[in-house]
């Protein structure tokens, strides 16, 4: 199994009614903290949920650095991956992270089974969240809470730690939230899906 084969299958499988909810935006390759790590595919509605792919042909080299990654920012993790894997990557990451198992049929289709269901994540880093904005959209929130004197023009990542500080970490998560599902240049393809209503550019 491929990595764009177990992806093609995690898309039609197990996110397909996602593809059809209003409110929810699905795409792959979501960058966090600054572009230093990208979930192959993130879910956004009510929670941020990612997933990451490691088939049969990728290595568990990564995966220690990516999962301190992951686990600072994202509300749920789910690894996906192969069967040869399971048993290592189980060690590698934290246990409220989900674990689906990917194998193939008898006609080469892609299968999963849910070897343990994900948990929220008990530990969100505040400044993590909000490095998942773009400078406008910092500058943006800043502005309208009154509180941009001293940060016009300034570093992208002095504008998250302000906005981390001035938010309550629930109305930040929500914020964070709302801001990605109203972005208009997420280039999405395939069975990739904006919130009803938005347009691809």
């Amino acid at each position: 199994m491929r990595d764009a084969d177990v992806r093609s299958a995690l898309h039609r499988k197990v996110l397909r009614e996602h593809h059809g909810q209003p409110d929810t935006l699905v795409l792959d390759e979501l960058g966090l903290w600054y572009g230093t790590a990208r979930v192959d595919v993130a879910v956004v509605n009510g929670r941020i949920h990612g997933y990451e792919i490691k088939s049969e042909r990728d290595t568990l080299d990564r995966l220690p650095a990516q999962a301190s990654v992951y686990s600072s920012v994202l509300d749920r993790v789910t690894l996906v991956v192969g069967e040869s894997h399971a048993s290592k990557a189980c060690s590698i990451i934290p246990d409220w992270w989900g674990i689906k198992v990917a194998h193939s049929g008898p006609r080469q289709a892609v299968h999963f089974h849910e070897e343990r269901a994900p948990a929220m994540n008990p530990a969100i880093d505040p400044v993590a969240v909000a490095a998942l904005l773009w400078c406008e959209e910092l500058t943006d929130i800043l502005t309208t809470k009154n509180a941009i004197r001293g940060l016009r023009g300034k570093r992208r990542d002095l504008l998250t730690r302000r906005v981390a500080e001035l938010l309550p970490l629930e109305d930040l998560r929500a914020v964070v939230r709302e801001r990605l599902k109203a972005r208009t240049s997420w280039r999405l393809t395939g069975a990739q899906s904006r919130p009803t209503g938005q347009q691809q550019p």
